[in-house]
């Protein structure tokens, strides 16, 4: 299952690999590529959506389903 997000303050390729690393963490994440040019990240997997906006807001972002 694919889940696209918005995350604000993403500014470059750090943030984007920030973002994946934290979100690479949770339960059930297969894979997640990041966007800085359009403030998104698709997750791959059975995740839950409010842990996944969870582990963005605890990498320092704001994400929103």
């Amino acid at each position: 299952m694919s889940q696209t997000f918005t995350v604000e303050g993403m500014s470059c390729g750090h943030c984007e690999q920030t973002v994946e690393e934290a979100l690479s963490g949770v339960a059930g994440v297969e894979s997640a590529t990041a966007d800085h040019e359009s403030s998104s990240v698709t997750v791959e997997g059975d995740a839950d959506a409010s842990e996944l906006v969870a582990a963005v807001e605890d990498a320092g972002y704001d994400a929103s389903a």
